[in-house]
Parts: C-alpha cells; structure tokens; sequence
C-alpha cells in the first residue's frame, strides 16, 4: 500500500476502535551527509526512516499516538490504545478536526529534485568549501566541511475526508573554520540550503566566507557600556522575526502570553515596515502545499506598513480567539497541531547596508547572539552578542563580550531595513538597524 492507503486503513481502525474522528500522518524520510577535516572523511551517514501518528477524538476527548513501523498488522493494537487513553483525558472543548478545503496543487511549487546526489559528489562538495577556507590568508586551523541531502513524503488523512500529500528535498553545504592561535583564536562559519541542487551557492564560496569571517573577528575588544544604535547582520536579523512569530502564535495569544495580545490592527513597526509569511514560495525551504491539519496554505502579510493585520492560528487558537484558522498548523508525528510560520521574510528596504549606517558614528554592528534572554510576555530583551564597532559609519574593530539589551517593542518601533535581502535560511531578513539599545561591556 502506498502513503495515503496505509493512513485510510488506519483511520478506519480507528474509527472500528470506538473513535468519532481522526486524523493520522506519515513521514517518511531519506538523508544522506558527509563531513570532512583537513582533507579526511570523518563522517558518512545514510538515514531511512518512516514515522507515524495517530490521533482520535472521543467526543471532546483526545489522544495521540506514534510508531515507527507502518506495518498494518499493528493498526489494530495501535488505534485501540489511542482510543483508550482518549476516554480518560479530560476534555478539550476547543480540540478539533478542520473542515476539509482543497489544497494547493504541490507541482508549482517545484520543491522536488529528482537527481539524488551520491556520497562521492556530498564528499567533493564538502572538500571543496573547507580548502577554500583553509586558503583564506590566517585561517589556522578547520573544523571542517560538510555536505548533505534529504528528501521529506508527508502524508496527511482525516476522517473528515482530507488526504494529501507532498515531496521536499533538501540540499546543504557548510564549512567551519578557526583563525590565530593560542587562547586567541576565533571561529566562524557560513552554509547554504536550496531544494534544488542548482540553487545551491557555490561550495567554494561558502568557505571563503567562513574563513574571511573568522579572520576578521580576531584580537576582540570589549567595549564601554554605552546606549547606541546597533545593526544586525541578516545572519541575526532574522532571530527578531522569530520573536515576532512567537509573539503572534495563536497559542500564546490564547493564553494571554505574549506582549502583543492587545496590538492587532496597531501600528507596532515604523512605516513601510512589511513582514510576510509565504508557504507558497517557489522552490521555499519551508513550502508546503497544505498545513498540518489539512488546510491550503496562502502567502499573507503578517505587518504591513508596520500594522499587525493577523495571528498564526491552527484551528484549535482560532476556536479559542473566535477566529478561522490561517493555515499555520505545523505537527511531529507524536504531537497535536500547533501554529508556526513557514517561509518568514522581512521586505527589504532601499538603503544599502552602507548607507543605513552612514550617519552612525559610533555604534555596534552584531554578527552573532548568544543565550536566549528574551521574556515573551514583556518583551524585555538581553542577549549575549559579538561583532564590530561602528565608526563614522564604517565597521570598526571586532567586539566580544556584550551583552546587548532593549525591549521588543522599542526594537521593533524602531527598526529600520536595508536592501539586502537573501532567502537562505527560511527565516530570513535584509540587514537592519535599532536604535537606543544598550551595549553592556567593560
């Protein structure tokens, strides 16, 4: 039996088992990575595996299920124990299936490859990047390269009649490199990501990168505690999209915990500020054709012209606020729906890097964060940071050390966006500048 088929016979097990409804999902998974140091192999691993989860509803009582054989045999035991425990949980007034909608078609969204790399060409690519590296002028030492491929089948069924499914693939190449000596080396690194091979910046570059970047973060100095502007580095910036994402979550809403429950339809970021979320991106990392539960995804604008316009909603969040569900439900096999965003990007501006810092003269450019001090509910930020000074709106010399802080909410009334926009992680943001934060150093 195919995906969809094995899902149809467990959905009616379970249905035999007692349950008044139930969704079930197949994950099967490919992947196949190569690590390499200073010329060697030093890792080669080939992965195959497939996951499923059920879940049923016992009236307003539910439960859900895992394993990872998909052999028939066992849907029986498997959908009697979900059915079970599902009628001693209590009861989740706001728990339920989606009504069924049709999906986008998944073929335009191009998310398959059909060329499967083999270990030797993972290897050479691997090579390639930590020798570029290595050629960098004052790199002294590798923590290697790195290449990989992975292919994704999702298959989602309910017993309200959904049944979908859809393919991604996935291509990598990375490098780490170390720069001096002694207690006063710096490391730094780069990657790509593409679904299609062809997209996939060139090996060779990404080691460059990585080499360049840890050479020019040697000898750092800890500056004086002063309140300045301060410019994220897009390899950073798109973490405060992150805090974005988490603070319109459906869920956190719902619960009253986060610092925007109260800011729908306000103005939270400066004007011609646009923050979007496409699940429908060509070749997107985190495309897909339809969420969680069963919805057909849609490109929307989460901000627009610095607006708030909605939340991230599974059905569960949406039932709870009064709303619909906007396609955002994200699963593991073993839990329920939750919301989550997809292809996350913050619009570029017009400025150049160059020119939104030009007028700077003295402030802090952040190339990495470190910790994980940030309060949703008040929005109140600290983080562990390093980088460079700006000096009369040049970059400076390299800084560690910091600690930079602000709020969440003066952040984001305050953020400014350049040009530079590049899709590369799936959370992704132009190079942007904040003003007033505070850089706590010596």
């Amino acid at each position: 039996m195919n995906g969809l088929e094995l899902l149809d016979d467990l959905l009616g097990r379970a249905r035999a088992a007692g349950a008044e409804q139930a969704d079930a999902v197949l994950v099967a998974g490919t992947s196949l990575s190569v690590a390499c140091r200073l010329g060697r192999t030093e890792h080669l691993e080939r992965a195959e595996g497939r996951d499923l989860g059920l879940r049923v509803f016992v009236g307003r009582c539910s439960a859900i299920v895992s394993a990872s054989s998909t052999d028939s045999a066992g849907f029986a035991q498997l959908a009697e124990r979900a059915v079970a425990m599902a009628r001693v949980v209590p009861e989740d007034p706001f728990a339920d299936l989606a009504d069924p909608q049709p999906p986008q078609d998944p073929a335009p969204l191009d998310l398959v490859d059909p060329a499967e790399p083999d270990a030797e060409s993972l290897l050479t690519r691997a090579l390639a990047a930590e020798e570029a590296a290595l050629a960098v002028h004052g790199i002294t030492n590798s923590e290697g390269g790195g290449a990989a491929f992975g292919r994704i089948d999702i298959h989602l069924a309910t017993s309200r009649g959904f049944a979908g499914h859809y393919v991604r693939t996935s291509h990598s190449v990375s490098a780490s490199a170390v720069a001096g000596s002694g207690t006063a080396m710096q490391r730094d690194h780069d990657f790509s990501s593409a679904v299609h091979l062809a997209d996939l910046e060139e090996a060779a570059a990404i080691g460059r990168s990585a080499g360049e970047r840890a050479v020019a973060r040697l000898d750092p100095r800890r500056p004086k505690t002063a309140k300045l502007p301060v410019v994220f580095d897009p390899r950073v910036a798109g973490s405060l999209l992150g805090h974005l994402a988490g603070a319109i979550n459906g869920a956190a809403i719902a619960r009253g915990t986060s610092f925007l429950k109260e800011k729908l339809g306000s103005r939270i970021f400066p004007v011609g500020i646009f923050i979007h979320d496409d699940p429908v991106r060509h070749r997107g990392l985190r495309s897909r054709p339809f969420d969680a539960e069963g919805l057909p995804t849609r490109a929307r604008a989460l901000v627009e012209d610095g607006v708030l316009t909605t939340w991230l909603l599974d059905t569960r969040s949406a039932r709870q606020l009064g709303l619909s569900s906007t396609g955002h439900a994200a699963r593991s096999t073993g839990g329920p729906p939750s919301p989550a965003a997809s292809n996350l990007y913050l619009a570029p501006g017009t400025l150049s890097p160059a020119a939104l810092m030009a007028d700077i003269s003295e402030g802090l450019y952040v190339t990495e964060l470190i910790g994980m001090g940030v309060n949703g509910i008040t929005g109140d930020y600290s983080r562990g940071a390093a980088g460079f000074m700006i000096r009369d709106g040049a970059l400076a010399e390299p800084v560690a050390e910091i600690t930079i802080a602000g709020t969440l909410p003066e952040m984001f009334a305050n953020l400014a966006a350049a040009d530079d926009l590049r899709f590369k992680r799936g959370t992704d943001s132009p190079t942007v500048r904040l003003e007033g934060m505070t850089l706590a150093g010596a």
